[in-house]
């Protein structure tokens, strides 16, 4: 079989980690060409102010060596950028005018160091902090020369002045703004990291505005627009970088701010594809190292035909070692009229921490001195945890680090830049018996990008060389019958299938027989779920003792026959409470114990007991009637409930099907929303978008999948928006895809056993 030609332009962090998923999804399904501007191969970018501090080497931060190419069989360009494409024949063109032919085309050419167009800025002694041609010019500077000057207070700029500090220059940095870092950082945590640098001996020039590079042919100062003036041998521009998007000049790929990309990092010309900094998804450009990871695992699921929810965009978090200081910030982290924060300060430890609230959800945070909590806030700032959660445990008293460590769950990430959970940590770690933080990386990559999860790793690992694997943690029992927590309950339910209710009472120590009206219902769900039985229904009256029965109305739709048939039970058996309820449907409340079955068979098998299942679908007015209608949400809203009726979930949930962006069935409120886009239909779980652009028939799968998901994993009684808190989405869209892929699989297999 021939392979499909895929050329990379680009030999950075992003092109090359799309390469990898790539590579572990389908190693032989393509020949692959990459194209480097520079001399070297794949390197990790984040690290080169280790070099210029003299912490590390280059080599050390070489991600992919040359063995990794030639053992992949993928042919390297270094030093031969490319420089045209030719979208209607499908080749590029290098800057050596080598000609090379593509099939599927990924442009991860990165982006380019903002210089800021002053008066004397080509001048000798004028450098940017970009690459290893950078590190290696201000090295040589610094050899000869003592004054430097770093214009930009942002994080690279910092990290060039401990650099240049480091190699025995006197560092002024110039700043424009009022604090410095302030893209990451508030007033009080920018203000605490300039003591320390203060103290470490860089000189802060804030308010600054440079209008002139002085000097005759090399630099020897700089000239501010007050008039001031400062000396210099060396200047190092490092004001930010702007997408590199050159290369699609002259073509029909479509340019904004940067290449614009789909979900699945597609752009507007089949076959050609953008990744990273030179990307633009949504309307954001990512920086930040995990975005653009998660984006090339994306693209590789779209080049290799597998499912795949698409890029969803990031919260993004900065977590960072400056100088030998620990900053981390997320997510909404700055005050505004709409926010409300808490804050603590430690003027002894020199520690700082924000809290950031917005609509009663954690938003935001931003961490100084101790930045142990990093990990576990971006995690509540994704789930939108309530603030409440840190009020409890504000109550409770601060844990101690083993105890912060056993309280994290196993699917908490723990590296956000290449996606690695506590979980897996622990996984590799026992199985592997393995002794440092350079082994899990090694292993797990966890702490191998921007290193700033590398003190989390290493309490884990510390953790469970002392504790082992696991540690008690104090639980919660479902009732006071027993000290069983759910999770127990459920075990005992799977372990012992064939047990009755009273039977696994007894085995779970139950203290008074029978339970209580908390604990009963919640064991007859687990064995409904998790047993071979199917224990009795057991109706829920209400608070005068009589039943309610609730008619089912497929996607909210009814008709004549169906309404004279309700209308002829009301009138029989006396109901005396006629409601419409949300969801949408009718509620008949009011039913006598000795009538509630008549009940229920004269209104046929359309009826579900209170509590057990899917309270209703609803829609919109559908393809013929709905204003801004895109799909056709009345056949999808009964396909569903028809699928799902015989379906009994942990608590009562609704769905809602609008089927135009206009929402006018309110999806966006429901349990689970279904809203149609141009794309396909989009699926949403407590406003939180999980999937998009589904034909009808995978809206159908993936919504069921999702269901059959939170029916085993979910608590009995625990909402939905509750247990995807608790998970998280990340491990929610996973399992969906991998029950999705499994029915498919058994499906194929049907198909071909019938041939």
């Amino acid at each position: 079989m021939n392979k499909r030609k895929l050329v990379v332009v680009g030999n950075g962090m992003a092109g090359v980690r799309a390469v990898e998923e790539i590579l572990k999804i389908q190693p032989d399904k393509f020949e692959i060409t990459i194209f480097g501007k520079e001399p070297h191969p794949n390197y990790n970018r984040i690290l080169l102010s280790k070099v210029l501090q003299g912490d590390t080497t280059v080599e050390s931060i070489t991600l992919n060596d040359w063995s990794w190419y030639e053992a992949n069989e993928i042919t390297l360009y270094t030093g031969e950028p490319v420089v045209q494409i030719n979208t209607n024949q499908k080749y590029v063109v290098t800057s050596k005018e080598r000609l090379v032919p593509y099939d599927e085309l990924i442009l991860a050419t990165g982006s380019l160091p903002f210089m800021l167009p002053l008066p004397g800025a080509k001048k000798e002694g004028v450098t940017a902090f970009r690459d290893i041609y950078d590190c290696e010019k201000m090295v040589k500077a610094s050899q000869k020369y003592e004054k430097a000057i770093v214009i930009g207070g942002g994080l690279l700029g910092l990290e060039a002045a401990r650099g240049l500090l480091n190699l025995g220059m006197k560092v002024d940095v110039v700043h424009i703004g009022d604090y410095i870092m302030d893209r990451q950082l508030d007033p009080v945590a920018a203000r605490m990291l300039q003591r320390e640098l203060e103290e470490q001996g860089m000189n802060f020039l804030l308010q600054k505005h440079s209008s002139e590079i002085t000097g005759h042919k090399r630099v020897k100062g700089i000239r501010f627009s007050d008039g001031s003036w400062r000396e210099a041998d060396l200047i190092v521009m490092a004001v930010g970088v702007r997408p590199n998007t050159g290369v699609a000049a002259g073509t029909d790929i479509e340019v904004n701010r940067a290449i614009v990309v789909d979900d699945y990092m597609r752009t507007n010309i089949p076959h050609i594809y953008a990744v990273g900094e030179c990307a633009e998804h949504r309307g954001f450009v990512y920086g930040l190292v995990a975005p653009l990871y998660e984006q090339g695992k994306a693209l590789a699921a779209a080049l290799c035909d597998q499912e795949h929810p698409g890029y969803q965009g990031s919260v993004l978090s900065t977590q960072l070692k400056v100088s030998g200081v620990d900053v981390f910030s997320t997510g909404e982290f700055m005050d505004s009229d709409e926010t409300q924060s808490m804050q603590w300060i430690d003027g002894i430890h020199n520690t700082y921490k924000k809290i950031v609230i917005r609509d009663g959800k954690i938003a935001g945070a931003v961490l100084f001195g101790d930045i142990s909590e990093g990990a576990r806030l971006l995690g509540m700032i994704q789930k939108k945890t309530s603030y409440k959660v840190l009020e409890r445990e504000m109550a409770q008293g601060n844990d101690s680090k083993d105890e912060q460590i056993a309280a994290m769950a196993d699917h908490n990430i723990v590296c956000a830049c290449n996606g690695v959970s506590k979980g897996k940590i622990i996984e590799v770690v026992c199985e592997q018996s393995l002794e440092s933080v350079e082994d899990v990386k090694a292993c797990t990559k966890a702490s191998g990008s921007c290193g700033g999860c590398r003190p989390v790793v290493a309490d884990i690992l510390d953790f469970i060389k002392r504790n082992g694997a696991e540690k008690e943690i104090e639980k919660e029992p479902i009732c006071a019958c027993t000290n069983a927590e759910h999770g127990d309950v459920i075990q005992a339910v799977q372990h012992y299938p064939n047990d009755s209710d009273a039977q696994l009472m007894s085995r779970l120590g139950w203290e008074s027989d029978g339970g209580c009206d908390v604990c009963r219902p919640a064991l007859h769900y687990y064995m409904s779920v998790h047993s071979n039985l199917i224990p009795d229904i057991v109706e829920e009256r209400a608070a005068d003792g009589t039943y309610m029965a609730a008619p089912r109305m497929y996607g909210g739709i009814t008709g004549a026959e169906q309404l004279r048939v309700i209308a002829d039970v009301v009138e029989k058996y006396n109901i005396p409470l006629v409601k419409l309820a949300a969801g949408p449907r009718m509620e008949l409340y009011g039913i006598e114990e000795q009538a509630i079955s008549d009940v229920r068979k004269a209104l046929s098998s359309a009826v579900f007991p209170c509590g057990t299942g899917l309270r209703a679908v609803g829609t919109c007015a559908g393809i013929r009637y709905a204003k801004h209608a895109l799909h056709d949400s009345l056949t999808l809203g009964m396909q569903l409930e028809e699928r799902l009726e015989s379906f009994i979930f942990p608590t009562e949930l609704t769905i809602a099907i609008s089927s135009g962006l206009d929402d006018e069935a309110e999806a966006h409120g429901e349990n689970i929303g279904l809203i149609g886009a141009p794309g396909g239909w989009e699926l949403y779980i407590s406003g939180e978008r999980l999937y998009v652009a589904m034909k009808p028939e995978e809206a159908v799968q993936m919504t069921e999948a999702l269901l059959t998901y939170y029916r085993i994993s979910a608590f009995y009684g625990e909402k939905m928006d509750s247990w995807a808190e608790r998970l998280g989405l990340t491990l929610i869209r996973e399992e969906m895809l991998r029950r999705k892929r499994r029915e498919s699989s058994v499906q194929n297999q049907q198909a071909a056993a019938a041939l």
